[in-house]
């Protein structure tokens, strides 16, 4: 098992399968631009080699999330940006669908930046 699948199956489900299907949503919007890499101990997504996001679990709010490189170049009230200088974060709410199509909007507004 390489790296990244590790990350994956660390997390309990639900959170497991959520990010999975997150995980698979980000690299088929794009597959001839979008990679994934493990740096830093976390999957990140690339645009052209370049940081496009990654995802993560906060202990402060103690939810998962997506980061989104450039975030402070975008304003959408749902994302958090608490201190970050260049990341904006969006909180993922188990208990809720997944937002995919705003989701991916923040990513399509984040390549422009890159």
């Amino acid at each position: 098992m390489n790296p990244i699948q590790e990350y994956f199956y660390r997390i309990d489900e639900p959170e497991r399968s959520t990010l999975l299907f997150l995980r698979k949503m980000i690299l088929e919007s794009d597959p001839d631009h979008i990679t994934e890499t493990f740096s830093f101990g976390l999957p990140f997504f690339k645009y052209k080699k370049k940081m496009l996001c990654y995802l993560y679990y906060s202990k402060k709010y103690k939810r998962h999330y997506i980061s989104f490189y450039h975030g402070d170049g975008i304003h959408y009230p749902e994302l958090i940006q608490d201190g970050r200088k260049k990341f904006k974060i969006l909180l993922i709410d188990m208990d809720k669908d997944l937002p995919v199509s705003f989701i991916m909007n923040v990513i399509d507004d984040i390549k422009q930046y890159i």
